[in-house]
């Protein structure tokens, strides 16, 4: 189906749950894929400042990094609550292309290689970010399949892991001195940036060309349509749950492997720091696995809960075997991935989230889940990091100070309980 026929027979807007196409169309696929690798990529572009560290440090001092990647998070928290309203308002065809080339623009300024244009430009790359996973999610629970929902919310995170791959080995080898390309790191962001626009305009020409769902949004605009979206979303209470329990659910493996079991392994577990690197290397393998993996499953059963609860339980036994069980008693590896694994749970109430709230307001859902997760995320870190007490040197002082994301898993299972069964068998039932 070319671009042209999809202008000139726009699909409806989607406000009911029925109105949902019943069987996969190649063009909604495509221009999910569009917006999944759009994830792909600022997932690429957002690990590449970590890989190139020493040439940025080197370039523009101790102090500015650190700035920078605080001010990313603190814009890419807030502008999920934005983009959300924007894509329920004016629809993806209006808003995904625009975000897409806002971020290749902020490559574009870091490409410049000054401090400033640096901090700047991943500001604005932040801006444009958090519509990849919020628009590919909306375009899932908009065009695909009710059915299909969560597989498609996992197949989403699945490429964004992969492009956190991309950008961290492939980039390495790009500006590595003793390699064989040796490109300065400005290049990389130039090609970054260029990328970026490419994928603008082709997601701009395939994606159906139709308005948002938002009953309001060719209403005058005004600070009460504005807000309105949040109210019906943070006035229900199971929008909440859903938030939550992803939010619990992702930090054990965000702040505690990724962001502390390298130095857990080696200084608790007197491992060598390249064991260490690699058994963690071994969870976002496993969220490859494991988002497609129980989102499929959930869809194929028709259930949520039961997938939600049995990822969080089998998160709950690795995270407890990964601090308790000494290392070389199981496999090597196997705790890890496990995690990884069971960790792909967290991405159930993303479905859940659109599902417990009308379908006008699926795009403000899923920029405030996306909240919510974040905001937990800001909230466990410095917890964590105080228990810490400026960093671990026994397993005792880890098993302290992992001990609130231990909690967090249990009081995520019993949020999950309190969660409303969506799942298309209950619908049908």
């Amino acid at each position: 189906m070319s671009a042209s026929k999809a202008q000139t027979v726009p699909p409806q807007p989607q406000n009911a749950q029925a109105g949902q196409p019943q069987t996969l169309k190649p063009l909604y696929v495509l221009s999910w894929f569009l917006c999944a690798l759009f994830y792909f990529y600022q997932y690429a572009i957002r690990s590449a400042p970590g890989i190139m560290q020493d040439e940025l440090t080197q370039a523009w001092g101790n102090s500015h990094l650190g700035l920078m990647i605080a001010s990313y998070y603190i814009v890419y928290a807030l502008m999920a609550l934005a983009v959300g309203v924007l894509l329920d308002r004016y629809g993806a065809h209006a808003i995904m292309p625009s975000f897409i080339a806002i971020t290749g623009v902020g490559c574009l300024i870091f490409a410049q290689g000054s401090a400033a244009a640096g901090i700047g430009g991943y500001i604005i790359q932040a801006i444009g970010a958090i519509c990849a996973f919020v628009g590919s999610s909306y375009i899932a629970a908009r065009y695909l399949p009710a059915r299909t929902l969560a597989l498609f919310v996992g197949l989403t995170q699945c490429l964004g892991m992969a492009g956190a791959a991309f950008g961290s080995k492939p980039t390495r080898i790009l500006i590595d001195p003793n390699g064989s390309f040796h490109l300065p790191w400005q290049t990389v962001w130039l090609g970054f940036g260029i990328l970026g626009l490419v994928l603008a305009v082709a997601t701009w020409i395939v994606m159906p060309r139709d308005s948002g769902d938002s009953v309001g949004h060719h209403g005058h605009f005004s600070f009460a349509n504005l807000l309105k979206p949040f109210k019906i979303i943070f006035s229900n209470p199971q929008s909440w749950y859903a938030g939550l329990i992803g939010g619990l659910l992702f930090v054990p493996t965000t702040i505690g492997a990724l962001g502390w079991g390298a130095s857990m392994l080696n200084k608790g577990e007197h491992t060598t720091m390249a064991f260490a690197a690699s058994d963690v290397s071994m969870v976002p393998i496993g969220w490859v696995i494991g988002c497609p993996l129980l989102g499929w499953i959930s869809d194929k059963i028709g259930l949520r809960k039961p997938v939600l609860i049995g990822g969080a339980v089998v998160l709950l036994a690795a995270s407890l075997s990964a601090l308790y069980v000494p290392v070389g008693v199981m496999p090597r590896y196997f705790v890890a991935l496990v995690m990884g694994i069971a960790s792909g749970a967290a991405m159930i109430p993303f479905s859940s989230m659109k599902e417990v709230n009308p379908p006008e307001v699926k795009g403000t859902a899923a920029g405030v889940m996306n909240f919510l997760v974040f905001g937990t995320t800001g909230v466990m870190s410095p917890l964590v990091s105080a228990l810490m007490g400026g960093g671990g040197t026994s397993m005792e002082v880890f098993h302290r100070a992992f001990m609130p994301l231990v909690i967090g898993i249990v009081i995520a299972i019993g949020l999950s309980f309190a969660l409303r069964e969506t799942g298309w068998k209950t619908k049908k039932a």
